[in-house]
């Protein structure tokens, strides 16, 4: 019996879809939930990573309330920070491969160009903070780490922008999405399959060890994301609405987004041999599995 991949993280959009390809490959994974494992307890993980015995170490588990990180910060920072440290020191200790998830908010969004590994970071709220300090955090204890920075996800688990756009199409002829904030959208499957792709290169070749950009390919605004979500849907009998391009000042958050969170990707797709999908064919895609 192989030894299994074990995935921190239950119930979030990557971690279900690790689950779906674990049912749909056969492939060994072990997943170690909220209702299962306190990760604020360092112990704790160290005990798991111990009892389990893994091939490698996924880390889908994360504070993504980016709004309440404003007021939540330390909460933020034991998830984002304190936990991924406590889980690369676990792998370093057993030389396992340990892919962890970060985010395009490490970034204050003023390049006019998409963001390379090497550009400079500047997080503009707690939520981008944390992911940072926990990037640098897992970076200081070393072994076979990866960081893989991704953005704007969605899936048909969980809460995100495609499933809330859906949910308002419902009630309202008209929705206003802000048309100034440009990205890379998403889909959390191809953050799982990449995340797998990455554990088994790290075991064999230990010098891909680093920080990654991983996306969908081609840009968006989220009122062109929108208004793909609404021409899928509507295609195939579902709610739909107009989009009314806003800019960010009118619709104002308590966290700061980066106006630029486009992710340049050259450098996984060249060491992992990974192309990203053009975001509206994932999309279609994972639209189809939501029965629309």
């Amino acid at each position: 019996m192989p030894a299994p991949i074990l995935v921190f993280g239950r119930n979030g959009q990557v971690a279900q879809e690790l689950a779906r390809l674990a049912d749909t490959s056969g492939r060994a994974m072990s997943f170690a939930g909220r209702e299962t494992l306190d990760l604020a307890d360092h112990g704790a993980i160290e005990g798991l990573v111990a009892a389990v015995a893994p091939a490698a170490v996924i880390n889908a588990a994360a504070y993504t309330a980016v709004d309440r990180a404003e007021t939540e910060t330390e909460a933020a920072y034991a998830l984002n920070r304190d936990a991924p440290a406590a889980m690369a020191r676990a792998c370093a200790t057993r030389g396992l491969p340990f892919v962890h998830f970060s985010t395009d908010y490490v970034f204050d969004g003023a390049l006019e160009r998409p963001y390379v590994e090497t550009d400079a970071t500047g997080p503009t709220g707690v939520y981008g903070a944390s992911k940072l300090a926990g990037e640098q955090a897992v970076g200081a204890v070393g072994g076979l780490a990866a960081v893989l920075r991704t953005s704007w996800v969605y899936s048909r688990h969980g809460a995100n922008f495609v499933k809330t756009m859906l949910r308002l199409a419902a009630d309202r002829e008209e929705l206003g999405v802000v048309a100034d904030q440009l990205g890379r959208p998403t889909w959390a499957r191809d953050c799982a399959e990449a995340a797998l792709r990455t554990a088994d290169a790290l075991a064999g070749t230990p010098t891909l060890a680093g920080v990654y950009h991983l996306s969908g390919a081609g840009d968006a605004t989220w009122a062109d994301l929108a208004s793909a979500v609404f021409d899928i849907s509507a295609s195939r009998g579902g709610p739909s609405a107009r989009v009314r391009p806003i800019a960010t000042a009118d619709y104002p958050t308590p966290a700061q987004r980066p106006a630029n969170s486009r992710l340049d990707c050259g450098k996984f797709e060249s060491a992992l041999d990974w192309r990203g999908r053009p975001w509206r064919d994932s999309l279609a895609a994972c639209m189809t599995e939501m029965e629309l």
